[in-house]
């Protein structure tokens, strides 16, 4: 069963490294016997999105931290539900929500040959803030994975973040262009905010986790150790590598259940003194 669902999860996690939203939900989280409610929001500019948030389990005690979600390029929220389920159980609550043209959010023109919109990072910086006003006592922060760590680098860098934890984190947009159209012919554009995306990687002061593969080609473990190491006084960071590539940390970092000493080696981190 471990070995179908670390087959599942690598399909689902291979990047399109371009835009591929889903509107269909492929389950809910009461499918994996999750506690959840069903929540609306609204961004700055007026879009609406869709969010679940998901209740650590009954069983374990309560870490009184909220972890907010930020996902790649491909699906939607729904298909997050084993990070969510992994999180839950360590006593995590978890805020899952879509992107605007994403799952059930708001309409939103999408070209599928552009990596990101910067209209995501708005998305994120609303589903922080309702997370933190839901739960003003609860340690809040975000785990994001591949083209969901430019939107969470952003968002650390400008808001208030008690933590950030990025998985595959792109530390170039341009670069990662590049490399698509030499390795898979493949024409991919960006905003025009890509061009002042550096700036924002050395303004994150929450502590932040780096989580990368050794055979990651797409967001190399180079760029996760280079970010950590040029971290100015008071700013925390540290890489957590595995051998694997891009996105595979937690079917990799399992062992009694999926994702289990993945997220120990978080628990680890925020358990830190800064």
């Amino acid at each position: 069963m471990r070995r179908l669902l670390f087959l599942f999860f690598l399909v689902l996690a291979v990047p399109a490294w371009a835009l591929k939203p889903s509107r269909v939900w492929l389950a809910t989280p009461d499918s994996r016997g999750l506690s959840y409610q069903t929540v609306a929001l609204t961004t700055p500019d007026h879009a609406q999105l869709v969010a679940w948030v998901v209740a650590p389990a009954p069983n374990v005690p309560d870490r009184h931290t909220t972890m907010v979600v930020a996902y790649g390029d491909f699906g939607n929220m729904s298909y997050e539900l084993d990070q969510a389920q992994a999180l839950a159980a360590a006593g995590y609550r978890v805020y899952l929500f879509d992107y605007r043209g994403f799952g059930h959010s708001a309409d939103f023109g999408i070209d599928e040959q552009r990596l990101y919109y910067p209209e995501f990072s708005l998305d994120l910086g609303a589903a922080l803030a309702d997370a933190r006003r839901r739960y003003p006592h609860s340690r809040t922060g975000i785990i994001a994975f591949s083209m969901g760590t430019i939107m969470g680098t952003e968002v650390a860098a400008r808001t208030r973040c008690d933590f950030f934890v990025a998985e595959g984190y792109v530390a170039s947009p341009q670069r990662l262009v590049a490399y698509q159209l030499k390795s898979r012919q493949k024409v991919v554009s960006l905003p025009a905010a890509a061009a002042a995306y550096s700036q924002h990687a050395p303004r994150v002061r929450c502590p932040w986790l780096l989580i990368a593969g050794t055979a990651d080609q797409h967001t190399p473990l180079a760029d996760s150790v280079a970010v950590a190491r040029v971290a100015r006084r008071r700013q925390r960071r540290q890489v957590l590598s595995f051998e694997g590539g891009h996105l595979q940390g937690m079917p990799v970092l399992s062992e009694a259940a999926f994702g289990d000493k993945y997220v120990r080696e978080i628990s680890r981190f925020l358990a830190a003194k800064s």
